[in-house]
């Protein structure tokens, strides 16, 4: 990295004609600006890193949102909290002189539950930097002051690294980029900060329609996620939505001896799993009758998907499998069509707890993902007709007593639509500005991708507010996001301050 006065003299003698020619810094100006502020975003990462952060617990939230708002103050933002009858989201304003049109922002501020024991460091909201050592494990060393370099393969290791503290802390950053270079961003910004997004965002579509005047916008950038697995830069333009079911099959009032009841009472265990069986075929197919209705593949689209360069050979092999499930021929094309996976399953107990009983009940939680062309409550009402057919007797639980007497098959089905699926055309507004930044910054195209396999809450501002919205991702994709030992790569973690940085200074058609 360069010296800190190389790099002031660097600023000072590029950023004047920049300023002067209202045109995007240039890529070595962005580069240098990062590097000029790599340990101070590094430092504040620290801090944020340090605030427990699961929604489930509303006073942590508090003091999450409590950090948050000076940091947009200090940038020159108004902060507003918009109350929900959950944690409220925080919407960050602020104007850019001349700007004629207004992108609104969207960050996620929450993150997932967290089991400490299952975690390689003493406390996860302790933030460690780690190193790989010699047999491929990762071992902590001291965190890096300014006269340590930044080894792009070293990771920071705490929960939200990646999902989506780290994102946040590169927005902030891009930010001081920025005025420190003089310029101001090449639109207006409107920032909207969810709390509740590892919860589904229960509260988000409620607010963003009472709201509507107030978050209206040209356009909708998403600053969250990994890019392609290649670590090249991309871009995404659409997300699947994700809806849920939770079956509970019923048997005995209570566990039975399976040696007094055995052959005798029922096994909601072997009805769960004949319901389930019959919901995919050996090969991986939704097995439903409808199921993938409405959605066909242009040759214009497959020419899209094609053009991602994805090593299949080599993503099955990290991932341990021999052959992908024959729902389409790529992963591209697998992930235009909704999916049906089992999240989840409990029946009686395993392992050490194992005991010789009937269970009471047994039970599955599914979930679907949603793309574009399916309607969520018509999936949920096929699979409900579907299990109705096999000779089950949908009930809220518990059933009663007359119910068990009338009915040998009992399933109760419970089910949720967090939100739908989300995708904006390549030459959208948002899609035009974000190709110009990456394509400004390295020199060429990124990778276009055009529906992400993840869910994010983003069809809500987009059908409320009726504006295109991109996904521009930040992040290394081994991340073991929601997972113990989660981490952000510090290569991408300065990377993504300069990607966000050349969008934020991007003109804007």
């Amino acid at each position: 990295m360069p010296p800190r006065w190389i790099s002031l003299l660097l600023f000072a003698l590029t950023t004047q004609l920049s300023v002067a020619q209202q045109q995007p810094l240039s890529a070595d100006q962005i580069h240098a600006l990062t590097d000029e502020h790599a340990y101070q975003a590094l430092s504040l990462y620290r801090e944020y890193l340090s605030l427990p952060n699961d929604a489930n617990f509303p006073e942590d939230i508090e003091r999450l949102a409590t950090w948050l708002e000076p940091q947009f103050q200090q940038r020159g933002f108004k902060v507003t909290r918009i109350n929900t009858p959950g944690s409220p989201l925080l919407l960050a304003e602020r104007s850019s002189p001349q700007a004629e049109k207004t992108a609104l922002i969207y960050l996620q501020a929450d993150g997932q539950p967290v089991d400490p024991t299952a975690w390689d460091q003493p406390d996860p909201f302790t933030p460690v930097m780690k190193t790989l050592d010699g047999s491929g494990g990762w071992q902590i060393i001291p965190w890096p002051n300014q006269d340590v370099e930044l080894w792009p393969d070293w990771r920071v290791f705490a929960r939200s690294a990646s999902d989506s503290k780290g994102p946040n802390i590169q927005f902030l950053t891009a930010l001081d980029n920025l005025a420190a270079a003089g310029v101001d961003p090449a639109f207006n910004l409107k920032v909207i900060i969810d709390l509740e997004e590892e919860l589904g965002s229960p509260n988000l579509p409620a607010a963003v329609q009472a709201k509507r005047e107030l978050l209206a916008a040209d356009m909708l950038l998403i600053f969250d996620g990994p890019p392609h697995a290649s670590n090249q830069p991309t871009l995404v333009f659409g997300a699947r939505g994700i809806a849920t079911i939770t079956l509970t099959a019923h048997g005995p009032k209570v566990p039975q001896h399976s040696g007094h009841y055995g052959n005798y009472a029922p096994n909601p265990g072997f009805h769960l799993a004949h319901i389930l069986a019959s919901l995919k075929s050996p090969d991986g197919r939704v097995l439903v009758p409808g199921f993938y209705d409405g959605i066909e593949l242009s040759d214009e689209v497959r020419k899209v998907l094609d053009a991602v360069p994805d090593d299949e050979a080599a993503i099955q092999r990290e991932l341990g499998f021999a052959r992908p499930d024959a729902v389409a021929g790529t992963l591209q094309e697998a992930l235009q069509y909704p999916s049906l996976n089992i999240r989840g399953l409990g029946a009686g107990w395993i392992g050490a707890q194992a005991r010789t009983i009937i269970p009471a009940s047994a039970t599955a939680e599914l979930d679907i993902r949603l793309v574009k062309e399916s309607d969520p409550e018509r999936l949920i009402r096929l699979i409900r007709e579907h299990i109705e057919a096999l000779g089950y007797r949908v009930v809220n639980p518990p059933p009663s007593d007359r119910q068990r007497q009338a009915h040998p098959r009992l399933i109760s089905f419970d089910s949720t639509i967090s939100y739908a699926a989300f995708r904006t055309a390549f030459d959208s507004r948002p899609g035009r500005l974000t190709t110009a930044a990456l394509r400004h910054l390295y020199g060429h195209d990124p990778i276009r991708i055009r529906t992400a396999g993840g869910s994010i809450p983003i069809s809500p501002f987009v059908e409320t507010l009726g504006i295109p919205a991109v996904a521009v991702p930040t992040v290394n994709i081994d991340n073991n996001q929601h997972s113990p030992n989660e981490n952000l790569r510090m290569g991408n973690f300065i990377e993504g301050i300069a990607i966000i940085t050349a969008v934020l200074t991007q003109p804007i058609d």
